[in-house]
């Protein structure tokens, strides 16, 4: 059962997958019907799923799951992944590579390989105030308060210790 990704309660479950390139206005909307559809009929043992999602700066497809009415479980888990794959392949993007890090310089938003990001903290091309994507934020409350954040404020912070 798809909703509006506003209406989602703050604990519900994120998932953001972010792409190693900026997505065409054509594509956003072909992912905007395909993600739409996916989410109407996706479902857990045959329960409806109650979620929404949103696609931001044409990079992050974001994922929300009200788990109050159903929870997800491995297959249904399965089954969204899989979407994703489907996504990665139609457009020739990277989705599900967890071992990249996206981050800001001023209104361009730039994606690095982890080992690259290390390099360039080391070098002082980006630091610890550069503002980051931490991906790893599991509910729509960390999504709000701690997705785009100053990389000392993130995971990321281990780049720039002394």
């Amino acid at each position: 059962m798809l909703v509006d990704f506003q209406q989602l309660p703050d604990n519900a479950r994120i998932w953001v997958y972010q792409s190693d390139r900026p997505f065409t206005e054509e594509e956003c909307e072909q992912i905007l019907r395909d993600t739409a559809a996916f989410l109407t009929a996706w479902t857990a043992h045959g329960a409806s799923l109650k979620a929404g999602f949103e696609l931001r700066y044409r990079r992050f497809i974001v994922i929300g799951l009200d788990q109050s009415l159903n929870s997800a479980s491995g297959c249904s888990i399965d089954a969204s992944v899989h979407f994703i794959q489907q996504l990665e392949k139609r457009y020739g993007v990277t989705l599900l590579d967890r071992m990249n890090v996206t981050y800001r310089q001023g209104d361009y938003i730039a994606y690095k390989s982890l080992s690259d990001f290390r390099k360039m903290a080391g070098a002082r091309s980006v630091s610890a105030n550069t503002v980051v994507f931490n991906n790893l934020v599991a509910t729509k409350k960390e999504y709000i308060d701690d997705w785009e954040v100053p990389a000392a404020e993130s995971w990321h912070n281990r780049f720039f210790k002394a």
